[in-house]
């Protein structure tokens, strides 16, 4: 096989490190004896550096990407998809929730060249509380109401070769969701399912805020769903306050209207409700539009250990 190149992004995950290492390392060198392992250290404060940099003098092929400070798990993962060098490319995330064990499978799919990109397509969750609950819910509303009606349940985990990839590095908005973008490219894409399991080790460092945004970024950036939900809201309030006067004005001709403010107070807190809808909506868009146009680095890159 060609030079494979493996991109892992980590932030704060001294206690997976060693295990990621002993567990990937293998799989590798039973695919290619070249092939190198991108770990891009995403800002971390703990000794997660310090593990790659022991790791790499007992393993040369792995790499090191040092990163100015923590920008993001999609940035991360874009800074090491633009330094890696192999002819095929894998994206895989470093919780060892997503099996490397599956990464042979992936380049025998690439290497019989039928297909571009292989990804990983989640089956089940091991285990469905409240976190499993709302990304599983995310998947379904992201492939229902998204201009990609093929997505579904899949994340990061994937392979493709050099011509996906350098498709997939031309994209240069700084708010990014990498599968929606790796999906929009097209090709030949095929998929492996699997079961994700839950983390053994450590805590995953996508908390629910981060969650949210990294689920705004995507459904705004991949669907006119919101603005049309606006829309369709607008056109609702226009027919129920139709009905709603001409209720009013039949009730004062036949004289039995009832007297009070609070049917006025109910509408006030209606259309309030709605324009502020919109005004949430519109302004999502905006602050996208906003941050397109100042043209940012999506990373700054302190040091690259090779």
């Amino acid at each position: 096989m060609a030079t494979l190149s493996v991109v892992i992004p980590l932030f704060n995950e001294e206690t997976l490190v060693d295990n990621l290492v002993s567990r990937i390392v293998p799989i590798l060198k039973g695919i290619t004896a070249d092939f190198e392992i991108i770990f891009v250290d995403d800002g971390s404060k703990d000794s997660t550096l310090a593990k790659l940099i022991r790791a790499r003098d007992s393993e040369p092929r792995i790499k090191i990407l040092e990163l100015s400070k923590n920008f993001g798990h999609q940035a991360a993962f874009t800074a090491g998809l633009s330094c890696a060098k192999g002819e095929y490319t894998v994206m895989m995330d470093g919780d060892l929730q997503d099996p490397p064990e599956l990464i042979p499978v992936m380049c025998r799919m690439l290497l019989s060249d039928e297909y571009d990109v292989v990804f990983g397509k989640r089956t089940n969750k091991a285990n469905l509380n409240r976190r499993n609950l709302l990304t599983l819910s995310f998947h379904k509303t992201f492939k229902r109401f998204s201009d990609l009606p093929d997505i579904d349940n899949m994340g990061n985990f994937s392979a493709m070769n050099r011509l996906a990839l350098n498709a997939l590095l031309q994209f240069s908005e700084s708010i990014r969701y990498l599968p929606g973008l790796r999906h929009f490219i097209g090709f030949r894409q095929g998929y492996v399912e699997y079961r994700r399991e839950e983390r053994h080790q450590g805590k995953s460092k996508m908390n629910y805020f981060r969650l949210l945004s990294l689920s705004s970024d995507a459904i705004f950036s991949f669907s006119k769903f919101p603005i049309r939900l606006c829309l369709f809201l607008g056109i609702i309030g226009i027919i129920v306050f139709f009905l709603a006067g001409l209720y009013t004005l039949i009730a004062k001709i036949a004289g039995f209207a009832i007297i009070g403010w609070s049917s006025t107070l109910l509408s006030i807190y209606f259309l309030g409700s709605i324009q502020l809808t919109f005004l949430g909506v519109i302004g999502e868009y905006i602050y996208r539009i906003y941050k397109e146009s100042q043209h940012r680095p999506s990373f700054f890159i302190r040091k690259f250990h090779e």
